[in-house]
């Protein structure tokens, strides 16, 4: 036995959505099923535990303008962290943040390395910014120094058609994606727009970030190919305000936003209906503030994703998905205890009762 303290949590402890048990022990920062022997310094919590959630698009270290420094970024994940997210995708970021890895009291991140977009296609300050020619070499560069994912910039605005429109040909999207697998790493796209979503797909990617131009005709394709969405509806939701910014200069742009908006939950609900595997992301670190894990989980039963399947899509499924442990027995103890079963309203996710992180109690009320 450790001299260190020793945490117990009873009441229901959420293994899986039907794997409920009633306690679980906490020992040398890892998860126990079975009292740990001559345990003397006990701290006990109560209430429904889950495995701390997962933000699958999120960016520590970015703001609006581009990298930020360090403390600002730790406050990023703080925020986070006190929220109940516990392990964060990453979705492309300039900053270093391997510092984080060192620190106990903050989530997991797991890195795409930064976004590769195509020349002057993207926002100032956040990406590399190159030619299809280049692609290959950058996403080579970027898998290796990433944590098995690559993050392209599929689509966005361009100026001279005055819309969105696809960013790389389809030739070397199939061999920047074919390179990355190559080197062990799985590949998404920012894509908000219907036109770049056939070829990257057809091309071997492993997920696409939005997906707000999710079509009808495209939905099997998708489906058939196991290709992940994760729709940041926290994030769409903001699609009025760009639209109307944009009005003057570019309104074949703005129409176009307005309708992805418009159709947003019809599409989510689709692809949920078809099998397409639906994961829970937020887009902060953009313009979008941090710790709105528990709204976008919130956002996607809006859409008609049924409660437990919602909250599977930011926990038990989304770990599973990342190559992360859950409450599985011998685990890194990361966990959330809330006051009431989050199964039956995923509202309760938003008022964490209290963080469990490395097995250390680090937040809550």
């Amino acid at each position: 036995m450790s001299d260190h303290a020793v945490l117990h949590v009873k009441g229901r402890v959420l293994v899986g959505p039907e794997d409920v048990r009633d306690e679980l022990w906490v020992v040398d920062g890892r998860v126990c099923y079975d009292r740990p022997a001559g345990a003397r310094d006990v701290r006990t919590v109560e209430g429904w535990a889950l495995p701390g959630l997962v933000d699958a698009h999120c960016h520590v270290g970015l703001d609006r303008h581009g990298a930020v420094p360090r403390d600002v970024a730790e406050r990023q994940a703080l925020t986070d962290r006190d929220a109940g997210t516990l392990l964060i995708r990453d979705a492309g970021s300039p900053s270093d943040t391997r510092w984080v890895d060192d620190r106990e009291d903050l989530p997991k991140i797991i890195r795409a390395g930064r976004h590769i977009a195509r020349t002057r296609r993207y926002i100032r300050n956040y990406a590399w910014e190159i030619e299809p020619d280049d692609l290959v070499a950058y996403v080579a560069q970027e898998a290796r120094r990433g944590d098995g994912w690559v993050k392209l910039v599929g689509d966005w605005i361009d100026r001279d058609l005055g819309d969105l429109s696809a960013c790389w040909p389809r030739g070397a999207v199939e061999a920047a994606i074919a390179e990355a697998h190559r080197l062990g790493a799985r590949v998404t796209a920012h894509c908000f727009a219907e036109s770049s979503l056939r070829d990257l797909v057809e091309a071997g990617i492993d997920c696409i970030e939005h997906a707000t131009g999710l079509t009808d005709d495209l939905v099997p394709l998708f489906a058939e190919r196991g290709v992940a969405i994760v729709p940041t509806l926290v994030n769409i939701a903001t699609f009025p305000q760009l639209a109307d910014g944009g009005e003057d200069k570019f309104p074949r742009w703005s129409a176009h936003m307005r309708r992805l908006h418009a159709r947003r939950y019809d599409t989510v609900r689709g692809a949920y209906d078809a099998g397409i595997p639906v994961f829970v992301g937020t887009d902060a670190g953009g313009g979008l503030a941090h710790g709105l894990a528990a709204a976008e989980v919130a956002e996607l039963v809006t859409a008609g994703i049924p409660p437990v399947e919602a909250l599977a899509a930011g926990t038990w499924k989304a770990r599973a998905w990342l190559g992360r442990p859950g409450l599985d027995e011998g685990a890194p103890a990361d966990l959330v205890v809330y006051d009431e079963d989050p199964r039956v309203d995923v509202r309760v996710l938003a008022a964490p009762r209290r963080v469990v992180l490395n097995g250390r109690v680090v937040g809550g009320a």
